[in-house]
């Protein structure tokens, strides 16, 4: 009989624990509740050589209303971005401008955010959810592309069409973040071994590399990153062509400031926002291991 592992119970235990212990956790890799939090987070990761990008958490909103008013912060943020003279760009779901709700006012609502990309000078990134939003969000891309250049989405590598989009999006214009695919999908559509997902992870790598896109390399599996080193080694891929993206707070081991010394780019994604505790949780599922990791951290203070 297999037992759970200590991370996982922990894990498990977390919608039990009291909310202010759970924030505890999840401030290891939570930029805090307001702006002026977020803010400080990226200006640190500045000034130790990183790039940032910026993420209200918070999909799913429930009303035309919401969503018009999480608009107005991203157009906000974008404004306090260029304001503070900080190196970030901002990321997005579509669902948290309304992509749930209705199709017209979630796009009109991330024209609005577009518009202030364009204002400040700034990139825009599209985050993909999932299956049942990807064509409306690869829709959507495609809007924005139309009207400002400086935009960008997301392609998961478990999901099996990835490699037909790719191919289609395919332009010096595509500035795609490349990741394995958090959310559950069917086998249908969605590979289920880990190591396929690593093998068309590195198939759609090479596909962008001989391409002419731009690639945000994101995951924090190590043996991964090694493996697209040595792509971009065997390819001569130039720096201008790529970067490597990791989520604020996952431990490393030194592996961020070691690609930083080789001359890479590193973005951190930063989320930070009201709804950290959903988000918390979320992401302590998915890794275990960062419960018990933050935990022992905690301990030892």
């Amino acid at each position: 009989m297999k037992f759970p592992s200590i991370n996982s119970l922990i894990v498990a235990s977390l919608p039990y624990l009291p909310k202010a212990l759970v924030g505890l956790i999840a401030r290891r890799y939570v930029a805090g509740e307001t702006v002026e939090e977020a803010l400080e987070v990226v200006r640190r990761l500045n000034e130790k050589g990183f790039e940032a990008t910026l993420d209200i958490l918070g999909e799913h909103v429930e009303s035309p209303e919401e969503a018009s008013a999480i608009a107005d912060e991203y157009v906000e943020l974008y404004r306090r971005i260029a304001q503070s003279g900080l190196r970030s760009s901002i990321s997005l779901k579509p669902t948290h401008l309304g992509l749930s709700i209705d199709y017209p006012s979630c796009e009109q609502n991330l024209l609005k955010v577009l518009h202030s990309a364009a204002d400040t000078d700034n990139f825009l990134r599209i985050d993909m959810e999932n299956s049942p939003y990807t064509d409306n969000t690869l829709a959507l891309y495609r809007t924005c592309l139309e009207q400002y250049s400086h935009v960008g989405l997301v392609l998961q590598a478990y999901l099996y069409r990835s490699g037909d989009d790719l191919n289609g999006l395919m332009s010096s214009r595509l500035n795609f973040r490349l990741c394995k695919g958090i959310y559950r999908e069917t086998p249908e559509i969605a590979i289920q071994d880990r190591g396929a997902i690593n093998d068309n992870f590195m198939a759609l790598l090479r596909q962008a590399f001989e391409g002419e896109a731009y690639v945000g390399i994101a995951t924090h599996d190590q043996p991964l990153i090694a493996q697209a080193e040595e792509l971009i080694s065997q390819l001569n891929v130039p720096l201008s062509r790529f970067e490597f993206q990791v989520l604020y707070g996952v431990p490393m081991e030194g592996k961020l400031e070691a690609l930083l010394a080789r001359g890479y780019k590193v973005r951190i994604y930063v989320p930070f926002g009201r709804a950290w505790y959903d988000y918390s949780l979320r992401r302590l599922k998915e890794n275990p291991n960062l419960a018990g990791y933050v935990l022992r951290n905690i301990l030892r203070r």
